[in-house]
């Protein structure tokens, strides 16, 4: 069977919120269009607000501190704005430019956060950085017959938002992208750089859908295959749109 893209996903604020795409420009040496643009800094960062360079993800509010925030979904409007949803809070609509709209993302995320982590602090962003996990440019990307052979090796159903991927692909036997480092993929008009494999946190232990830790996924992984390792990172070197359904080719 041809290896094909089946889903598109970005992250447009750091740990809060993943958003299903149909289609995006790849660019040479860049992320996915608006993936980590913001980050939520908490108050024991170890930089000053406002943030000017990329920083480790240890500064920031994530999923393996606060298992909640893992069922955030975004959604951006044609105006640029992102509205924000989980299933025990209300809705949040906001520019995360905006100083009044930054203090409302702070208050909205008090519920969802541990009262014995240090509190989020600010919303950071640096012109043209990603605020990703990895300082690179990468792309990560997931292979769905992977997932499958995880979930039956659980015995239940695992999201692939689980491990915040760029891009989903169907159609390589399972594990087979642990081979890939070094090597060349075209998808749609693009062609990328498979770097490494993506070591994996606790984080993937907590259900996208419930916000609440039902897996001990390291234990699953290193049982599978020895390591925590799962999805790879790749990065651009040939600019090109893609949009869902394109082949993947193995150059």
């Amino acid at each position: 069977m041809t290896a094909h893209l089946v889903d598109i996903v970005r992250h447009p604020i750091k740990s809060i919120g993943f958003e299903d795409i149909q289609s995006a420009p790849l660019i040479q040496g860049r992320v996915l269009p608006f993936d980590r643009v913001w980050a939520v800094s908490h108050e024991a960062a170890k930089f000053d607000s406002p943030l000017t360079e990329w920083a480790r993800k240890l500064n920031f509010v994530r999923g393996v501190a606060a298992p909640k925030l893992m069922a955030v979904t975004a959604q951006m409007q044609a105006d640029g704005q992102i509205t924000l949803s989980h299933p025990e809070v209300p809705a949040l609509t906001l520019d995360p430019d905006r100083a009044e709209d930054q203090a409302r993302l702070i208050d909205w995320l008090k519920p969802l956060w541990p009262e014995n982590r240090p509190a989020p602090r600010a919303v950071e962003r640096v012109e043209g950085v990603a605020l990703a996990d990895m300082a690179e440019p990468y792309i990560s990307l997931l292979s769905l017959s992977s997932l499958a052979a995880l979930a039956q090796a659980a015995s239940t159903e695992i999201s692939r938002h689980r491990f915040r991927g760029n891009l989903c692909i169907e159609g390589w036997a399972p594990w087979a992208e642990r081979d890939l480092v070094g090597k060349r993929l075209r998808i749609g008009g693009a062609v990328l750089e498979v770097a490494m494999p993506i070591t994996r946190c606790r984080a993937t232990c907590t259900n996208p859908d419930t916000g609440m830790e039902d897996l001990e996924m390291l234990e699953l992984l290193e049982r599978l295959n020895g390591d925590w390792h799962f999805g790879c990172y790749a990065t651009v070197i040939e600019s090109g749109t893609i949009t869902l359904g394109d082949p993947v080719e193995v150059l």
